[in-house]
């Protein structure tokens, strides 16, 4: 259940960051969405949650020293990072998701990393 819960808070601050963000693309073709649309958001979703839980930290790990230096900022770089690796991954699959360039990507990430945190604190429990 934890884990349908992270795809769907992933999927909906990915939307979110496609609707605001003008560099990010969640299909080629304009218009509105399709249920083709809504398996894509779907198979990104879990493209960046498995980039977020394999690749994301070992990334942290090797950029520590720079994120001390910074007090943590660079995280925001990494982030950015793992949205352009999940538009890759997802180009590779010919999926309608692309993020074009780092400033979107940057945007993207912060967007992401919002709505992230209100959907957890509203939708995941705490003990």
């Amino acid at each position: 259940m934890f884990i349908l819960v992270r795809l769907l808070i992933n999927a909906v601050a990915l939307l979110a960051a496609a609707w605001i963000v003008p560099g990010i693309h969640l299909r080629a073709a304009s218009g509105n969405p399709t249920p083709h649309d809504w398996v894509t958001l779907g198979i990104v979703a879990l493209i960046f949650g498995f980039v977020n839980v394999i690749i994301r930290p070992i990334v942290l790990l090797l950029t520590l020293p720079i994120n001390i230096l910074t007090l943590g900022l660079f995280t925001f770089v990494v982030n950015a990072l793992m949205l352009i690796l999940t538009s890759w991954i997802a180009q590779g699959m010919d999926l309608g998701f692309r993020v074009g360039g780092f400033l979107a990507a940057f945007l993207g990430a912060l967007i992401v990393s919002v709505v992230s945190y209100v959907l957890n604190h509203i939708l995941v429990k705490r003990d």
